[in-house]
């Protein structure tokens, strides 16, 4: 693993031994931000499921202003941690060791950009996305970018949340809603 592009390009990024975290090859990560490239700049990111923290740390590489990496797993952050500081981004940065819900639901912050790549099989991914739009913690024009497997079908949101582009690479599919603005 490794930053692709910006700031901390071509840095190594530690990885979890084992397999209790499956990270976003770079290939994936390469597409995600390919198709997010212009908003990133000045954004306050949340990356939800941060295992390795590439993906916060990528966003942060591009020019977002500061994000929040999440992930009860402690060895993940622990290592989430140390990629952050190999790459020069710790004045930008905190770490939340708790559950997902637990986080959301203390929030009183809004995101321009949230990462949501859980376990495939663990369901959070739906009650991720389903706290994020009731508790709505997303700015105006914000994003929300989500990983699954192909075979995956990620929900509709009415009103404040469009689902918009899905992108395949392989067996995997990144989706992206846009919050509208002015409602």
């Amino acid at each position: 693993m490794r930053v692709i592009t910006g700031a901390a390009r071509g840095r190594r990024l530690e990885d979890l031994p084992g397999m209790a975290t499956r990270p976003t090859t770079d290939r994936v990560k390469e597409g995600i931000f390919n198709a997010i490239q212009f908003d990133i700049e000045g954004r306050r990111v949340l990356d939800l499921f941060a295992g390795t923290g590439q993906l916060g740390i990528e966003a942060l590489s591009r020019g977002a202003s500061f994000c929040d990496f999440v992930d009860d797993a402690p060895a993940a952050l622990k290592v989430a941690q140390r990629n952050v500081r190999t790459c020069g981004f710790w004045d930008r940065a905190a770490f939340h060791g708790k559950d997902f819900a637990a986080f959301l639901s203390q929030r009183r912050e809004k995101y321009g950009l949230v990462f949501l790549d859980p376990p495939y099989t663990s369901g959070d991914l739906e009650r991720a996305l389903e706290l994020i739009t009731t508790i709505d913690i997303v700015v105006g024009n914000g994003i929300i970018v989500c990983e699954s497997p192909v075979d995956h079908n990620l929900p509709e949101f009415s009103d404040l949340y469009e689902k918009g582009k899905e992108y395949r690479y392989g067996k995997i599919v990144s989706t992206v809603y846009r919050r509208r603005t002015g409602q």
